[in-house]
């Protein structure tokens, strides 16, 4: 099986390679869900890869998710690709534009989260990250059972999806989503946490016949 993983910056992918295991590439795509949907659309131009994975860090919704924990995407869902209005918001396929979620492969996900005790939920992505203890409020709301908040989930969903490539989400919690505490957050102990999740994947991988 060949494996792509799309991270966002370097120190993801150094994160990542430390453990990388054999048939699996390692991208750097750039911050957000545009940067992330063109480098994964290309490089799935190039080679015809068998899984893509984004993966990073991320913030945590509390208390599904705590500060050095592991995520593994349910859904990959654009968590503000949509309107406000007078009613509340809005997504994609109320308004008859398209889709605003992708599906990975639910066995595989629920394997990885086994394999690396990570929690199985929803990963939000967003474009603007959440820094207000009342806008993550708001999204906990609208999406029950969220587990991370990250920003290219769901650009490299949608290049994999125009493929045909199943996708995945692998998130370290690095901080909680809300008010921006940076002294809080945890950026060495996430990464730390991400290498010993690739770290598990072999086994998991091999044993997956590519089908949900």
């Amino acid at each position: 099986m060949r494996v792509l993983v799309v991270t966002a910056v370097p120190a993801e992918r150094d994160a990542v390679t430390r453990a990388c295991p054999d048939g699996v590439d390692v991208l750097v795509g750039g911050v957000g869900p545009a940067a992330a949907a063109a480098a994964t659309a290309t490089a799935l131009a190039r080679i015809p890869y068998d899984l893509v994975v984004s993966a990073g860090i991320g913030g945590g919704f509390a208390p599904v998710a705590p500060v050095g924990s592991l995520v593994v995407a349910s859904r990959i869902v654009a968590a503000d690709l949509g309107a406000d209005t007078p009613d509340g918001y809005l997504d994609v396929e109320a308004l008859g534009f398209g889709r605003s979620a992708h599906l990975p492969p639910r066995r595989l996900g629920r394997a990885i989260a086994d394999a690396t005790g990570a929690a199985y939920g929803p990963v939000l992505t967003v474009s603007t990250v959440t820094g207000t203890a009342a806008r993550a409020a708001e999204l906990a709301a609208r999406h029950p059972g969220a587990a991370a908040e990250a920003m290219e989930g769901f650009g490299v969903a949608e290049a994999a999806a125009q493929r045909g490539v199943p996708a995945l989400e692998i998130r370290a919690v690095s901080n909680a989503v809300g008010p921006r505490d940076r002294s809080a957050w945890r950026i060495g102990d996430a990464l730390g946490a991400l290498t010993d999740a690739f770290g598990k994947l072999p086994p998991v991988l091999e044993s997956w016949n590519g089908h949900d």
